[in-house]
C-alpha cells in the first residue's frame, strides 16, 4: 500500500468569492468527507499539493492528512481543475476507516518481454491501463503486475486470467483485454495487399447465361 503525507488547514469560509481569494494567496480549498463525520472544509498549499500530486498515483495512494492537530487516512476522490488553465480549483478527500471497503483504480504494470516480441517481432499493445478494484483500504495495492513473457503473436491476456490477491474484487469486466501481441506491421501490410484484386484482371466469369444469350451466339 502507498502512502505520503500532505498537511491541511481547517477552514471557515466557503462560496466563490472566498474561494478565489484562497487560490490568489497560493491556496487550494478542499473538502474531507466519510464514515460518521460532517464534510469538513480545509485549505491546501498549492505548491505542497503539486509537488505530491507529482510522484504518487493519485487514485490508489493512501494520503496521511494532518488536519487540525489530527492524521486522517484519506483517498483524493476528485481533483477540479479550470477548463484551460489547468490549475487546481477543489480538491475531495474521502476519509478511510479499517474493515470498510473502498473501490479504487490501481495501474497495471507488465512485467517482461513477450516471445511473440522477441521471437517474431511482434508489437506489445497495452489496452488497459488500469484496474478497478473493490479492498479493504489497508489492502490497496501499490499497482498490479501482469507477467507477458509468454504471449505469443495473436495472443493476449484478459482481465479474468490475473492473480490477484485474496480479498480483492475485481470490478472491471472480466473479459476486459489487458493486453495483445500483435503481428508486425509490415507483416499486416503484406498480407493487405496480397488479398487486394489485381488492375486490370481478367473479367468475372458469366454463370448460368440466359436463353436470349444463347441463341445469339448461335446466330452469330
Amino acid at each position: 500500500m502507498a502512502t505520503a503525507q500532505l498537511n491541511a488547514t481547517p477552514r471557515s469560509s466557503s462560496g466563490k468569492g472566498p474561494a478565489r481569494t484562497l487560490r490568489s494567496a497560493g491556496q487550494i480549498p478542499g473538502v474531507v468527507y466519510g464514515h460518521a463525520r460532517d464534510p469538513q472544509p480545509l485549505t491546501l498549499d498549492t505548491r505542497e499539493f503539486e509537488k505530491l500530486l507529482s510522484h504518487i498515483a493519485a487514485e490508489s495512494t493512501v494520503i496521511e492528512l494532518s488536519l487540525g492537530g489530527h492524521t486522517t487516512k484519506t483517498l483524493i476522490r476528485e481533483i477540479q481543475r479550470h477548463p484551460f488553465k489547468r490549475q487546481i480549483l477543489h480538491v475531495d478527500f474521502q476519509e478511510l476507516v479499517a474493515g470498510e471497503k473502498v473501490t479504487v483504480n490501481i495501474p497495471i504494470v507488465l512485467i517482461g518481454v513477450p516471445d511473440g516480441v522477441r521471437t517474431s517481432g511482434g508489437v506489445l499493445d497495452q489496452t488497459l491501463r488500469e484496474l478497478s478494484i473493490h479492498v479493504d483500504p489497508s489492502a490497496i495495492p501499490d499497482h498490479i503486475e501482469v507477467d507477458v513473457t509468454g504471449l505469443i503473436i495473436g495472443h493476449s491476456i484478459h482481465v479474468s486470467e490475473l492473480k490477484l490477491a485474496e480479498g480483492i474484487e475485481v470490478m472491471t469486466e472480466a473479459e476486459a483485454s489487458v493486453c495483445v501481441v500483435a503481428a508486425p506491421r509490415a507483416v499486416v501490410e503484406e498480407t493487405a495487399a496480397a488479398t487486394e484484386p489485381a488492375e486490370g484482371g481478367a473479367e468475372p466469369e458469366v454463370i448460368g447465361r440466359g436463353k436470349e444469350a444463347e441463341e445469339e451466339t448461335e446466330e452469330k
